[in-house]
Formats: structure tokens, C-alpha cells, sequence
């Protein structure tokens, strides 16, 4: 299904930033996505975001792989530049874009399958470059593109639509942001938006890779084994005339999460996660507390949220690079290409 364009109607009781621009100039095309999934939530802070920062539209760079999260950056910003990419190489072609042109704000959507699986290698080496930019997996821990199989952020114990569990350890993307030297961590709820765009904002503010895990509820491959109107029951014991399928409409899970306790939201196949604020106090520069904080409330079955883990000293893939303060698009040919004397110089020098 291609997407749809929404109507440009004005609005002139709608609040400007400081470019003069609306919430609207901010939009992208009508979602395609199933009714109710945490993806559009995400899409809708992501938009709140941009509009809060009066960031320039033609300034965003969007990139994304393959997959439903990766419809994402076609809902937001209609007027960035965009690129979609190969599965799992959202960030490969995020990095070369950057080196030649780090004048734009690159923010690159992603999925647990297309960052934690086939792009893992990628994933891993982009946070060590530390790229200067947003980095967002949205993870629901299934390939709902491809009907619901785990995806590797999938829990032990938890089952498909056929049953099975999953016996194989899920990959956290934030153990192994601080394992391999991450700059910027966070993980948030799709639904809490009081929460994800202020953590969104310090990602655009962060110099380096900002990578935020948020969990968003798949509302299609949610559904348990055993119930008479799930899918699996409803096309083992129907009598089809036509092959079809159908989507339930659903609502979008919206929840603050509680700064002082555990929230247990509900999600639409009636199973509870359980959330949880970083405390009062909490050091978010300290790596191995840190780790030890998350691995802690992962025994206890909670999730941490939140701005988890930030090095603001750490050189971004430019510093490291000594690349010009300008894109490399900008550098004149003459300094590109100096000539065959310049060149037989530089080579005498490695002798």
C-alpha cells in the first residue's frame, strides 16, 4: 500500500515556533501502519520534537532499513531529505552521509530486527565511530513485517501466535551500548510522550551517537495462543471462501510512567509490562552503575526508562576524523584533488 498525503489546510489557531512554522508543517504522509501501533506514537513525538526545536525541515536528514518501523520517516517531516535504505544498513548509509555532509541533523529510524539481527555488525560499529546522530530502535520484539516471528530483543518465555516460547536470550541494545563505549542511551514507552520527546531533544542536542530504545507495542502479533478469537483459532476453524485478513482497529497505548514506582501497562493482548523511571539521584555518567542499575530492575522484571547513560567529553566520528567544521560537499576541488606533486610528496613521506 503506498502512502497517502495528507491535505494542507491551514490552521491559523495553531501556535508557530520560531521559524513561523505549525505542528503541521512538521507532517509527513497519512500512516499506513495497523490501527493502534506504538510505531505512529513514536512518529507523533518525533514530529513534536522537530516543531519544539524549530529545526529547519530542510536540515533533518531521515534514514531508515527494512521493515514497519522503517515506514516511519515517511510520517514525519514531508520536507527532509530521506533515504531508505537495505535491511539493516540504515546506518551504514547514515555514516556515509554524515562524513560527506555533517551540516544536516541525521535522525535514522530502525527496528529490534533490522538493528539487533541482520544490522547488528552495523549497529555495533556505528556506536563505536559514535556518528553524530539520533539513533531510534522501535522495538516490539517481532517481525511484523514478515507475520510475528521473535525478533532478538524477544524475552526468554515469551510465545508466538503458534505457541512456542523463545528460549534464546534477547540482545538489550543498551547493555551493549555501554559494553561498547555508547555516548548517549536511553530507553522509553511509546505511549509516553510526557517522556520521549524531552529525551528526543537531548538526542538532537547530544554531539555523537544518541541511541533510544523505545519499546512499541506490534498490535497485530500481540495476540496469545489459547483465545477463540485470536487469529490462529479464527483461520484453523473458519470455512473460507476467499483467502483474507483482517486487522482489528486497536487504540494507541498512552501512559506516563510513574517517577517513583514500578507502572504496569497493559498491553493489547492483555499481557503487563512493567516500566520504570530512573530515580532521583540517579547518575547517569557512571558506566558501570549504570549497567549494573539496568541488570538490577531486569532481575526484577522491570524495564528502565529514561536518560540512562550520557558521555558528553567523548569525540564524535569527526573529531576523531579531523574533518573539516564544513561538509566535505563544500571542500573546493582544488584541496579534494591537489595534484600529482602534492600527491608524490605525501607518498615520499611513508617511505
Amino acid at each position: 500500500m503506498t502512502s497517502i498525503a495528507k491535505p494542507v489546510i491551514p490552521f491559523v489557531t495553531l501556535p508557530k515556533n520560531e521559524l513561523g512554522l505549525t505542528i503541521r508543517d512538521y507532517e509527513g504522509a497519512v500512516s499506513t501502519l495497523c490501527a493502534g501501533c506504538g510505531h505512529d506514537s513514536v512518529t507523533a513525538a518525533i514530529t513534536q520534537m522537530f516543531w519544539e526545536l524549530s529545526m529547519p525541515p530542510h536540515t533533518i536528514a531521515k534514514l531508515s532499513g527494512i521493515g514497519c518501523s522503517s515506514k516511519t520517516p515517511t510520517y514525519f517531516v514531508r520536507g527532509a531529505h530521506g533515504f531508505n535504505s537495505a535491511h539493516g544498513r540504515m546506518v551504514t548509509i547514515a555514516t556515509g552521509a554524515n562524513a560527506a555532509n555533517r551540516e544536516l541533523n541525521y535522525i535514522g529510524i530502525s527496528g529490534d530486527g533490522d538493528s539487533l539481527s541482520i544490522g547488528l555488525g552495523h549497529l555495533a560499529h556505528a556506536i563505536r565511530r559514535n556518528v553524530n546522530m539520533i539513533y531510534i530502535i522501535e522495538n516490539n520484539g517481532v517481525y511484523g513485517l514478515t507475520k510475528g516471528q521473535f525478533s532478538a530483543s524477544a524475552d526468554i518465555g515469551s510465545r508466538l501466535k503458534k505457541g512456542e516460547p523463545n528460549a534464546i536470550a534477547p540482545i538489550d541494545p543498551i547493555l551493549l551500548g555501554l559494553s561498547m563505549g555508547a555516548t548517549f542511551l536511553a530507553r522509553s514507552f511509546s505511549g509516553d510522550k510526557a517522556q520521549l520527546v524531552p529525551i528526543l531533544k537531548a538526542a538532537a542536542a547530544h554531539n555523537g551517537l544518541a541511541l533510544i530504545d523505545v519499546i512499541s507495542p506490534c498490535v497485530t502479533f500481540n495476540d496469545h495462543e489459547g483465545s477463540t478469537k485470536s487469529y490462529r483459532f479464527m483461520r484453523e476453524h473458519e470455512v473460507k471462501e476467499i483467502e483474507t485478513d483482517f486487522v482489528p482497529i486497536r487504540k494507541e497505548i498512552h501512559r506516563s510512567i510513574d517517577v517513583n514506582d514500578a507502572t504496569e501497562i497493559t498491553m493489547h493482548d492483555g499481557s503487563v509490562v512493567r516500566f520504570r523511571s530512573v530515580p532521583e539521584g540517579y547518575d547517569p555518567y557512571d558506566r558501570q552503575k549504570v549497567e549494573e542499575y539496568i541488570r538490577d530492575r531486569r532481575s526484577r522484571g522491570e524495564i528502565a526508562t529514561g536518560l540512562l547513560y550520557v558521555d558528553e567529553q567523548a569525540l564524535d566520528v569527526h573529531a576523531m576524523n579531523n574533518t573539516p567544521r564544513y561538509g566535505l560537499n563544500k571542500v573546493p576541488y582544488e584541496k579534494l584533488c591537489p595534484g600529482s606533486s602534492v600527491l608524490k610528496t605525501m607518498q615520499e613521506s611513508f617511505r
